[in-house]
């Protein structure tokens, strides 16, 4: 049998899925979506930025875009965390948290996870392929990023900010995506072909490759810090495991100021996001639902409990419904006030 992961909680995978596919959804982390969530979210993030900001709504192409980023963000992290796993094996074998985990507890071989994580790639590359070129050069470009970061918590005290810089990446290609249009094929003078029955076949025409602005890097930045503070109060929970393994954590390097610590996070992560909607001239519904968004975030540093690690974990999850707030705010700015 596959017993259920300590922070699994009550989920899908265990209630319902077949037992010989339990160790590679487990693998994929589909036992704990929430994952899923805070990777996607700062991608919808950059495309409702670039469409309010220009005062668009969304077509298929856009409607294409949410839909595209929600499968790569699956895949993308099942990927991930599945390479996550090869590297950390020895490592989870030693943490209470993470010993049952299908590689470390030999369930699923190194060789069987490294075709996972090929497989998941290879099929996000046919999503990312079908975005404008300058996001699908910031879709390989993170291929770095992530690369790099399981090894973060051996060199540096703050591998959480090197997630914040990987989780967040999603805005800039949201951004990027939604500013462009399809880099294989593109309409001769921007309208869909249904409109106009003008076709430019396996062309790219002026304006269409996507761009960035300062407004965009800023909600990545601030999605940055936003990451900061919610993994370091996710890393509470195995902060004593990782003392006695070594491993680094801004939970550690903070102490007893992780509270102040995830608070000045957050308070960067709001007062970034309130500069990208003032440099791309949303409305002042946006500046409104930042302030909820800001209410929720002082919420989560009010209720913590540095030494309850279930608390923890619940806080770190409701980051799905922070992200959520900061998406509505962002749609929400398109729209003029009469007054």
């Amino acid at each position: 049998m596959s017993a259920p992961l300590p922070d699994a909680g009550r989920n899908w995978v265990d209630a319902r899925a077949p037992e010989g596919l339990k160790p590679w959804l487990k693998l994929g982390r589909f036992d704990r979506p929430i994952g899923i969530w805070l990777l996607l979210l700062p991608g919808w993030q950059g495309i409702a930025l670039a469409l309010s900001q220009n005062h668009r709504m969304p077509g298929l192409y856009e409607l294409w875009l949410f839909v595209g980023f929600a499968i790569g963000a699956c895949l993308m992290r099942a990927a991930g965390c599945a390479f996550n796993d090869i590297v950390d094996r020895d490592i989870d074998l030693k943490v209470a948290r993470t010993a049952a985990r299908p590689v470390a507890s030999g369930r699923i071989t190194v060789r069987q996870a490294w075709r996972f994580v090929i497989g998941c790639s290879l099929v996000s590359l046919m999503v990312l392929v079908s975005l404008n070129l300058t996001a699908v050069l910031l879709g390989v470009g993170s291929l770095a990023l992530v690369a790099a970061y399981p090894f973060m918590k051996r060199i540096t005290w703050w591998p959480q900010a090197w997630l914040g810089l990987t989780f967040n990446w999603g805005a800039l290609m949201g951004y990027a995506a939604a500013t462009g249009a399809l880099s294989f094929l593109v309409w001769a003078d921007g309208q869909s072909k249904v409109m106009t029955g003008e076709w430019l076949t396996f062309g790219v025409a002026p304006g269409v490759n996507g761009e960035l602005t300062i407004a965009a890097v800023l909600l990545w930045v601030g999605g940055v810090f936003w990451t900061l503070g919610y993994d370091t109060i996710y890393a509470l929970q195995d902060i004593e495991d990782d003392a006695m393994v070594g491993v680094k954590s801004s939970a550690r390097r903070l102490g007893k100021g992780v509270k102040t610590g995830v608070a000045a996070f957050y308070a960067l992560a709001v007062a970034c996001a309130l500069a990208a909607g003032a440099l791309a001239g949303l409305s002042l519904l946006f500046f409104l639902g930042c302030g909820v968004y800001a209410g929720h975030l002082a919420w989560q540093v009010r209720a913590l409990k540095p030494e309850d690690g279930a608390l923890a974990l619940k806080l770190f999850k409701s980051n799905r419904e922070a992200g959520l707030i900061l998406l509505a705010a962002i749609g929400l700015g398109a729209v003029s006030l009469p007054f």
